[in-house]
């Protein structure tokens, strides 16, 4: 569980999602990612599941688990599992309101997200405050269009859009950033439908992660 952070010279970054469960698709772009920007560390944010979830899902010790044997042995990641302590639905703005709480409003924060969140992006939860706390880092993800969904959404991109990477570690916040990573055509629920089928996983997560839901018996 990490709740204190170590402050570091550079982009303090946070990924966020269900992972459920995490895989390549998740690690790879976020490892190129970090090569681009020059990150030295990434912190894995796995979210809180509502109950309306179906009754397949990993449970939330179960996600956790499954990021903690992903990352074993790998520097670049942490992971802080504050929305799972709530134990009830979290905004992504509350999360960047106490991370600032906790390192102060100087050093430059990034939230990591996909191109597919961007695009309704206006549906989250004060979307439009969350360039007052981070920059946001966005991951190319195969298949969606480049414009976004509403003009406004599309004029708040071209105000704050940056394509120059050094200027997101000279502000705190502010920046959109979108990066060159690869687009993998790998997904949580792909992967699910090829466990309840039978098919092999290998190639889409770790060895560790799939091994572990063998033996818990998910996504059956």
């Amino acid at each position: 569980m990490v709740h204190n952070m170590t402050i570091a010279s550079g982009i303090q970054a946070f990924f966020g999602g269900t992972f459920d469960p995490i895989h390549y698709g998740h690690l790879r772009a976020v490892e190129a990612l970090a090569v681009e920007l020059g990150l030295d560390h990434i912190t894995l944010l796995p979210n809180y599941l509502p109950l309306h979830r179906p009754k397949s899902a990993a449970n939330d010790q179960q996600r956790r688990k499954m990021v903690e044997l992903a990352i074993i042995g790998n520097p670049l990641f942490k992971i802080d599992d504050r929305e799972l302590q709530r134990a009830s639905p979290s905004y992504t703005i509350d999360t960047l309101e106490a991370v600032r709480t906790e390192g102060g409003m100087i050093m430059p924060l990034a939230f990591i997200l996909g191109q597919d969140s961007l695009l309704t992006l206006n549906k989250w939860q004060r979307w439009q405050s969350l360039l007052d706390y981070c920059h946001l880092l966005v991951l190319a993800r195969p298949g969606y269009p480049d414009p976004l969904n509403t003009p406004d959404l599309q004029q708040w991109l071209e105000c704050h859009r940056v394509t120059t990477a050094d200027l997101l570690s000279q502000q705190a916040n502010g920046y959109i950033y979108l990066a060159n990573t690869p687009e993998l055509e790998i997904s949580a629920t792909e992967i699910r439908q090829r466990y309840r089928q039978g098919l092999s996983c290998d190639h889409f997560l770790p060895h560790s992660v799939h091994r572990y839901i063998k033996l818990q018996g998910l996504y059956l």
